[in-house]
């Protein structure tokens, strides 16, 4: 068989899913196709148009920690479907094929290592898992997470995503932002930093909370933050809203947070806030 043959034959044997899946990478804002290794290695970043795709806890952590070096914390066992909720699926099936989907516990995962040498313990919230939505169990983690950075006499630095509070659980999702802030107290208490990394995107229920109660308030590039819609805030007052509202610059330029920071130097500035609000962070106790 010649050369030409088996490359012919090799390219016939490749399925349009392995094509379009593994090789392929289409933008979401700017509809570029990218080599989804070229993306891969550019942070997950669109290296045409420069946005900021969603990415999950391990990628986070992977891009955070020193040398990729991190422990994950142990998600909280929390009573699930404590309303028995159906709507068109069972509340139980919803979870069962987020976990699935994600191989993760719920919407909020906890880790611990070093930042430029420097100890810190990382949350970051999965849109990924049922829209990263604020149930019994994220409050649980989120509590924990605060909880060692506690014990560790470290700052604890949360990335948040999320369309809010989660439905099912009604009332007890909610409860989870007096938790969450008492939770901060005591975290400030300790004399200890609590910084925000607000992702793309981070609404309802979690906005009105723990995102917006950070000691630095950070933002990724074209991130959407907010309460209610825009839509609905537009139904509601009956005007028109500028070019870009809820976007992170437009609430960087109104002073709502405090800065907006590349994906690429997100370590960097993250490090300098470690090495500013707490000076003594590597006198103290080993983050492993």
């Amino acid at each position: 068989m010649s050369w030409l043959s088996r490359v012919r034959n090799g390219i016939q044997s490749l399925t349009k899913r392995q094509s379009e899946d593994n090789l392929w990478h289409k933008c979401r804002k700017c509809a570029t196709m990218v080599f989804t290794k070229e993306w891969a290695e550019n942070d997950y970043v669109c290296p045409r148009c420069d946005h900021h795709d969603r990415v999950g806890p391990k990628v986070r952590f992977d891009a955070l920690f020193d040398s990729k070096r991190y422990e994950e914390l142990p998600s909280p066992e929390v009573r699930e479907d404590p309303l028995k909720f159906r709507d068109t699926k069972r509340y139980t099936d919803r979870i069962k094929a987020a976990r699935a989907a994600t191989d993760e516990r719920d919407a909020l995962i906890n880790a611990f290592g070093k930042i430029d040498g420097k100890a810190a313990v990382v949350g970051v919230q999965d849109f990924a898992f049922m829209g990263g939505s604020m149930g019994v169990a994220v409050g649980a983690a989120f509590v924990k997470g605060v909880e060692k950075a506690i014990q560790l006499k470290c700052p604890y630095i949360l990335f948040t995503a999320a369309g809010g509070a989660r439905m099912q659980e009604g009332i007890l999702s909610l409860m989870q932002m007096p938790r969450t802030t008492v939770a901060l107290a005591q975290l400030r208490e300790a004399g200890l930093p609590y910084i925000v990394v607000l992702t793309d995107p981070t609404t309802g229920g979690v906005t009105a909370s723990y995102a917006m109660l950070g000691d630095v308030q950070i933002a990724e590039p074209g991130a959407l933050i907010g309460f209610a819609g825009q839509r609905v805030i537009e139904q509601t007052i009956r005007e028109k809203l500028p070019e870009g509202f809820q976007r992170a610059e437009y609430l960087l330029e109104h002073g709502m947070i405090d800065m907006v920071v590349h994906r690429h130097k997100l370590k960097e500035e993250l490090a300098r806030l470690i090495d500013y609000l707490t000076p003594d962070t590597g006198k103290g106790k080993k983050a492993a």
